[in-house]
């Protein structure tokens, strides 16, 4: 990470830490904090940073922004940071200038599909689009007779049905009832499961990010909390638990930025980008699962509570999961590239990774 990336990271965090403290959330038991939080990422350009500067964003390269979602997942930041920051690569990558507010995108499940008719309407259905109800557009990848398109669309003309993930956040259903969209630009070289790969890769350096801060609290409880006289970190099955706690968080963040590295280095749509991606999915919401259960054993009772910030974390951790292609999706994904390349094509592939 270079120097102006320290600096982008360090003034997200700063801002993440200052105005969306986890506990400074639970204790105020109120959404203000909400509003002065978006004004200022807003303010300092966190939110269209993917956005070209001719686009009017900031032109931050790809490990600028995943820097700043990494950074959010440590906050376990309950906002939609990183829906904008992806609406913003999609449109971007277009050539269509987003508009200001917060944004979503859609599609974000592998099996919703949306189209634009002859007529420039859009129709379809996507599921479980994270923060839906708090943007005021949404970025959409669509088919048409043309090949895929990228459209811009208010959220205020689709329909919504409210729901929430493990966490409580929004995850509403949208229906695009022969919507029109602001703005429509073809697709060019994103595939149809471009918005997925990029999708996936933002959800498993979140799920690197709340890890890590689960395994950074639950160290320090573990020192804090007296048992027989004793912080329960002396005893020997709490610390095997914690050395896997910490395998885990390594091969998350390991397999994490190992995407975000093929993903600025190489096509979207090659076989590196698919391998990296895949897998990074995969270990990260294996890790979620095993890690999460891991810090709350640690933690006993108290980590279950309302009033604790362990939960925030993991809660989110797990709800990342599903976003943009689960575990079984994305194996399955591997698993036709492997047969497709074949024997003599596969090693060289892993090998140059």
């Amino acid at each position: 990470m270079n120097d102006i990336e320290n600096v982008v990271v360090a003034t997200a965090e700063r801002i993440f830490s200052d105005l969306a403290d986890p506990q400074a959330i639970i204790q105020s038991r109120s959404d203000e904090w909400r509003g002065k939080l978006w004004n200022a990422v807003e303010d300092v350009g966190l939110s269209l940073a993917w956005v070209p500067d001719t686009l009017g964003g900031g032109g931050a390269s790809i490990d600028d922004g995943f820097g700043i979602i990494r950074a959010a997942g440590r906050g376990a930041l309950a906002s939609p940071l990183a829906e904008t920051l992806l609406a913003g690569w999609l449109l971007g990558h277009v050539g269509l200038e987003p508009p200001g507010g917060p944004m979503s995108v859609a599609p974000t499940r592998p099996n919703d599909r949306l189209a634009l008719d002859g007529a420039g309407r859009l129709s379809g259905r996507a599921r479980k689009i994270a923060f839906a109800r708090d943007a005021r557009h949404l970025a959409v990848l669509a088919s048409s007779s043309d090949g895929n398109v990228v459209a811009l669309v208010r959220t205020e003309d689709c329909r919504l049905k409210a729901g929430v993930n493990l966490a409580g956040d929004p995850c509403d259903t949208v229906e695009f009832a022969n919507v029109v969209p602001l703005a429509v630009a073809k697709a060019g070289s994103l595939g149809a499961n471009a918005l997925l790969l990029m999708g996936a890769t933002v959800r498993a350096q979140q799920i690197a990010g709340a890890l890590e801060k689960a395994l950074e609290l639950s160290v320090r409880y573990s020192m804090e909390r007296i048992a027989f006289e004793k912080p329960i970190s002396k005893f020997q099955a709490v610390q095997h638990n914690l050395a896997r706690l910490g395998g885990e968080v390594a091969a998350a963040v390991s397999a994490a930025a190992s995407a975000v590295d093929t993903i600025a280095e190489s096509d979207l749509a090659s076989n590196e980008a698919l391998l990296e991606i895949a897998a990074a999915k995969i270990r990260c919401g294996e890790a979620a699962e095993t890690g999460t259960g891991i810090a709350h054993q640690v933690h006993g009772a108290i980590g279950f509570t309302d009033e604790h910030v362990l939960h925030r974390f993991t809660l989110r951790a797990l709800s990342w999961r599903n976003d943009f292609g689960d575990e079984t999706f994305w194996s399955l994904q591997l698993g036709e590239l492997i047969a497709d390349l074949g024997a003599e094509q596969l090693w060289p592939l892993l090998a140059s990774r």
